[in-house]
């Protein structure tokens, strides 16, 4: 009776350690998902940052002339794609500059809260 007492004994306590042991890994492979998949969105978000940047300088900066409605477009497309209320009120500063001053100083600060967003 004491042998088999003893042997359930010994059983039940690895069943719990194993349990433990079990419940241990999954939260940490469950933290590790969540960090994957916050890594994840961060490489998209600064994706799409470098792709309005991209489309910023070469249809604005170094554009030639007006830019077309497309291109606009895009670059209205591309900015609302970065989903940065920040940006986005900059990029409507830059839209609605009235002088060269306030286009140079929006464009400025445009491009500093897109590295700014990139870096982050």
């Amino acid at each position: 009776m004491n042998k088999t007492r003893l042997f359930l004994i010994i059983i039940f306590t690895f069943l719990v350690a194993g349990n433990i042991y079990l419940a241990v890994m999954y939260s940490l492979s469950r933290l590790e998902s969540i960090q994957a998949r916050n890594q994840l969105e961060n490489q998209k978000t600064n994706e799409k940052a470098v792709y309005f940047a991209k489309l910023f300088v070469e249809k604005v900066l170094l554009g030639e002339g007006e830019v077309s409605f497309e291109d606009r477009l895009k670059l209205e497309n591309a900015v609302r794609d970065i989903n940065d209320q920040k940006i986005f009120d900059q990029w409507q500063a830059f839209t609605n500059s009235q002088s060269d001053k306030e286009v140079q100083i929006s464009a400025g600060l445009l491009l500093e809260f897109l590295f700014d967003k990139v870096s982050e």
